[in-house]
């Protein structure tokens, strides 16, 4: 096997055993050139626009058509690049690759001619290429239009390669130059095979690769059973697609668990550890006997959901979804429904459902603290700890979640030794995270992230900060990534207790270099691709440079209803599927002589890991506009 490198810079032997196909070849130099790097396992199909007799009379066409044949490959005329499916048969369609090197339609055609030239070429290769494969696409310098060309053109001055991928369901895995002079013999013809070729200096080439669909984020419904009833309830669709992943499962290899197991086991150097189970996250309403004093606030943020008593076979459920989840049981003790549930009168849309009651997803694990330290077991000086998702309502910013892994240290120790003990853990603690995020950096590379505590108002707490430049301008501040906080206990008298909450979810971003908290709650298997076990390396996305759509929306408010900006916020979420990555504020105005205020706000879609195009943010666009509308009393203007 061949250990070239082809025209991208890639081992050529990666090639092997796959099937290969060019379309838009010239004079069949590319064709020819790669042929002679290529495995013999590995078949070759290239192809042309032009009839066979339209090449009749090109001497170096025919030479390289000659050499082709020698090797063995599969040459088609007459292929129109746009209806790939046409031109081979159902059993002949599934490709590993399809490379299309400098596309144009010709002549003096714009921008918008070959953007739609592009859309088309990706929609036809959904059709011939397997699941795995890659489509790679080669450009001139600028004509992409992504931070990869330099210079970078205006984005309505290009092709937007991206945008017009996304509309065959792919997205941008990656990027490499484009180097003639690594395959020997190649000339670039330009369109149609005319002499006059492409300015190919600067040229990069453009793998894609196949998007999941959108609907595999579509609201779920759960049954959970507690103690010896069923009941149902709807997945929030701000959180659709987050509950129950179990990334902190025993079986999980996500990095979210790898970074809890690094951080319990480097404080279980200097602690007794005791890990608790955590329940399924539901609070019942009016269950504040688990809040304490200084958290009694955290439910105004939380997501409230109705609990529907459940009597039917998980068939007769419609909509979604039916996750069952029987391994979430949760004793009557720890989780007490109101003993007459609240019925209506109306028919209910699911056959055996008679009853229901309101719950909140857990907002914060603190809600759990005062249960902990009131158990008749509570050893002082072992450091006790939970761990489990966490919900709350947010504004949309980049590192503000809605849903994250949150792990609970609870340390209680005689209040005479409060001083010394609280600081050997913050000690501890320091120095352990300290050491986490600096694995990813070279040696001899200088420290992008420090962690401080931050001491708060009531003289008592703690925020623990961490100060990093990895993510762009986007994090100039500080993130913060846990909390202290202390207190006292009626029941163990001259007792202090110390409770250190952990974000995992941005623990895990800094010590990876993951800029988007989105992506941790990808379907896609190719995120955990990016993780080998034992080791800490900066990850590389599979998804780059997705392009951004902006949309404005302004309204009138209704003075008697007000404006709740957290719930406009929520709302986005939602219709979005977390697509909306920014929500500005645009201005605010007040009509001379009705009085009414008018709001405006711009919204910026983009993703992570999936194809989103225009269409698609415009529909939702819509639909929010609606749903603003319905939900919290507006007038769109």
């Amino acid at each position: 096997m061949s250990a070239s490198e082809n025209a991208s810079g890639e081992q050529v032997e990666t090639m092997a055993s796959r099937r290969l196909l060019l379309v838009g070849e010239g004079n069949f130099s590319f064709a020819a050139a790669l042929s002679e790097t290529l495995d013999a396992s590995t078949s070759l199909t290239a192809t042309c626009l032009q009839r066979r007799a339209d090449l009749a009379q090109d001497p170096v066409a025919q030479k390289n058509l000659q050499r082709l044949r020698e090797r063995g490959t599969r040459i088609h005329f007459g292929v129109d690049c746009t209806q790939l499916a046409d031109a081979f048969d159902l059993h002949d369609r599934e490709f590993d690759r399809i490379c299309f090197n400098f596309p144009h339609c010709g002549r003096k055609t714009g921008v918008a001619r070959n953007r739609e030239l592009l859309a088309k070429f990706f929609q036809s290769c959904a059709d011939v290429l397997t699941d795995e494969g890659e489509v790679h696409v080669a450009l001139c310098r600028g004509q992409g239009g992504t931070p990869a060309d330099n210079p970078t053109r205006e984005w309505h001055n290009s092709w937007q390669v991206v945008a017009m991928a996304a509309q065959g369901g792919f997205i941008l895995s990656d990027v490499h130059p484009f180097s003639c002079e690594a395959m020997p013999g190649y000339k670039c013809t330009g369109y149609r095979s005319q002499d006059k070729s492409f300015h190919v200096e600067g040229a990069l080439n453009h793998i894609f690769t196949r998007s999941l669909p959108f609907e595999g984020s579509q609201p779920r419904t759960f049954r959970i059973r507690l103690g010896d009833q069923w009941f149902s309830f709807p997945e929030p669709e701000a959180l659709a697609g987050k509950l129950n992943r179990g990334f902190l499962e025993a079986s999980s290899c996500h990095p979210i668990k790898t970074i809890n197991e690094k951080l319990i086991a480097e404080l279980g150097k200097a602690f007794p550890l005791i890990r608790l189970k955590c329940s399924f996250p539901l609070l019942p309403q009016g269950g504040t006997n688990v809040l304490t004093s200084w958290n009694c606030d955290i439910l105004s943020d939380a997501f409230w959901i109705k609990l529907l008593e459940d009597n039917s076979n998980s068939e007769s459920l419609t909509g979604g979804t039916i996750q069952e989840m029987e391994d979430f049981l949760v004793s009557l003790s720890e989780f007490s429904l109101p003993k007459n549930l609240e019925r209506n009168g109306k028919e209910e849309a699911h056959e055996g459902i008679y009853g229901q009651a309101k719950v909140c997803l857990r907002p914060s694990l603190l809600v759990h603290a005062q249960a902990v330290i009131e158990r008749p077991d509570f050893l002082p000086g072992s450091l006790h700890i939970l761990s489990g998702p966490v919900f709350r309502k947010c504004l949309v910013l980049p590192f503000t979640m809605p849903v994250f892994h949150e792990t609970l240290f609870i340390l209680g120790f005689n209040q005479n030794l409060k001083d010394g003990c609280l600081q050997s853990l913050l000690d501890q603690l320091k120095g352990i995270l300290d050491s986490l995020l600096t694995k990813t950096f070279l040696e001899g590379s200088k420290l992008s992230s420090s962690v401080e505590y931050v001491f708060q108002p009531n003289g008592k707490d703690y925020m623990i900060n961490v100060k990093s430049h990895n993510f762009g301008p986007d994090c100039a501040k500080d993130l913060t990534i846990g909390s202290v906080t202390s207190t006292t206990s009626i029941i163990h008298k001259n007792q202090c207790f110390v409770f250190v909450c952990m974000n995992l979810d941005l623990l895990a971003m800094l010590v990876w270099g993951i800029s988007d908290w989105r992506i941790l709650w990808t379907f896609d298997n190719r995120f955990l691709k990016n993780f080998v076990p034992g080791k800490i390396e900066p990850f590389k996305s599979y998804c780059i440079y997705p392009p951004c759509y902006v949309h404005d929306i302004s309204f009138w408010l209704d003075e008697k209803k007000g404006f709740d900006e957290l719930e406009f916020h929520t709302v986005a979420r939602a219709v979005s599927q977390d697509t909306v990555i920014s929500i500005q504020s645009l201005s605010r105005f007040q009509h001379p002589k009705t009085k009414q205020v008018s709001l405006c706000y711009r919204l910026t879609y983009q993703t992570c890991d999936k194809a989103l195009t225009q269409q698609q943010v415009a529909s939702m666009q819509f639909q929010f506009r609606k749903e603003i509308q319905q939900r919290l009393h507006v007038t769109p203007r």
